[in-house]
């Protein structure tokens, strides 16, 4: 039998919701705030369960009892033994469910129909509550403007890095302050893959597999190895903290499907770990102005840095502001139970708005700052040349830096038995504009005493 509260009387109707979720039959001081959930899969299954085990102490906190009223799927015959609630409350009908909500939680993913029942249970007045970084990451500001004209909350603690509460005290915490940086671990399965690398010797291949067989990746890990997931991410935390709007599309990616054993040995011969990092800083644009650069991409940081001890498939960000100086936040970065701790986190928050009256802090996107493209941005490049073993040949290479205006920090050559005539060179450089670099890299691969660039990656975290 559907329950359906608007067609009871409102006592029995309170009282068929709380035995159905579990929630409390009295409320502690108003009326129960009706609870919607978009999607039942790992993580869904996680919000229902702790939705209906710690009613009595969410009512508590939020001042008021919350009531499940649905549950969307796409097949609600489905059984499903493990998520603690009555089988009427699953239904296909999702837009009908948002409708009937005081709070919206998103967790189906995607663009749609994620972004069309977002924005109906807005218009209905309800608040959101998401998981959802690909549609923030593309569509964030006409959400934003749609919470904003229906006077409801949009949170979304849950987008980034799993359980560890890092949109909250960037978007709150510091808001007194100036953000400089924001880097970060943020893709669980790509430091999972680049840490078995590391510590065991295998194969990039090899790894994957290893990451889907334990539930790290999917059976299609395209996303995350290819850096969509961490840009998506990377696109939300700077535009929080740089008070910009910056789209998935601003940010330069780069996966980690070119990352060889040969690159996981030369990291670990100068003392560095392969991580894949996201990249937020505050800039000075060609002009002299402030900018912003947002990057995706692998790279060797040294293993005295706070993030080279990330292991598995744990998460890590590493924040710089002017005032509070380092901060670095790290937990679990996916995972139906951690992600749920970020959901309900933002379910008691807005519930509380909605107890009390008002909402949270919106957009802030006053400051506009461009966002400049990969060719500004500041790092370093580890190269590996090889390379005819002759007097000269150190200086032609020397001479193909200092062309570029990129200067040389440490250079080491390499000869190995039986190679003949052959060397190898590893070039380490100062710090210089993407641009440069990548310059300087097109002419060392045009050099006659150059074989191969055999292998480039950045150098960060100095």
């Amino acid at each position: 039998m559907r329950i359906d509260s608007e067609e009871m009387d409102p006592t029995m109707a309170h009282e068929t919701m709380a035995h159905a979720t579990g929630a409390p039959t009295e409320a502690p001081g108003r009326a129960p705030l009706r609870v919607a959930l978009l999607g039942c899969g790992v993580v869904g299954s996680a919000v229902a369960t702790r939705l209906v085990e710690h009613a009595d102490d969410l009512a508590a906190r939020v001042g008021a009892p919350l009531e499940l009223v649905g549950i969307a799927v796409r097949r609600p015959q489905r059984p499903r033994p493990d998520v603690p609630v009555d089988p009427a409350l699953f239904t296909a009908d999702a837009e009908e469910l948002v409708t009937r909500a005081d709070i919206v939680i998103e967790v189906i993913g995607g663009i749609d129909p994620a972004r069309g029942l977002i924005l109906r249970a807005m218009e209905h007045g309800a608040s959101v509550v998401s998981a959802n970084k690909a549609l923030l990451a593309e569509d964030g500001p006409a959400l934003y403007a749609a919470a904003d004209a229906a006077d409801v909350d949009l949170y979304y603690e849950a987008a980034v890095a799993g359980a560890i509460p890092i949109l909250r005290p960037i978007r709150e915490s510091l808001a007194g302050d100036d953000v400089r940086k924001v880097l970060g671990i943020v893709n669980g399965t790509t430091n999972f893959v680049l840490d078995k690398m590391d510590t065991s010797g295998a194969g990039f291949a090899e790894t994957v597999e290893q990451a889907q067989a334990l539930g790290y990746a999917e059976a299609d890990p395209t996303a995350d190895v290819e850096g969509f997931d961490a840009a998506a991410k990377a696109a939300i935390l700077a535009s929080l903290a740089f008070h910009t709007r910056v789209s998935s599309a601003d940010v330069h990616r780069e996966g980690i499907t070119e990352v060889t054993a040969g690159d996981i040995q030369a990291a670990k011969e100068m003392d560095c770990v392969v991580k894949l990092l996201a990249i937020c800083q505050r800039v000075t644009s060609a002009d002299g102005s402030d900018a912003v650069s947002v990057r995706v991409h692998p790279a060797m940081i040294p293993r005295s840095h706070p993030l080279a001890s990330v292991r598995d498939a744990f998460n890590a960000v590493f924040v710089e502001a002017t005032a509070a100086g380092p901060l670095m936040f790290y937990g679990r970065g996916a995972g139906g139970d951690p992600t749920a701790s970020a959901v309900l986190g933002d379910v008691v928050a807005v519930a509380r708005h909605k107890v009390a009256g008002g909402r949270g802090p919106g957009e802030s996107a006053y400051a506009d700052l461009p966002v400049v493209d990969m060719g500004q941005a500041l790092t370093r490049y580890h190269i590996s040349l090889d390379v005819a073993d002759r007097p000269g040949v150190l200086a032609q290479v020397a001479t193909a830096f200092a062309e570029q205006g990129v200067s040389i920090e440490t250079v080491r050559q390499q000869v190995a038995a039986g190679s003949g005539e052959r060397a190898k060179l590893i070039v380490v450089t100062h710090r210089a504009s993407d641009a440069a670099l990548s310059a300087t890299v097109d002419a060392l691969a045009g050099l006659d005493s150059v074989d191969d660039v055999a292998s480039v990656m950045r150098v960060e975290g100095d």
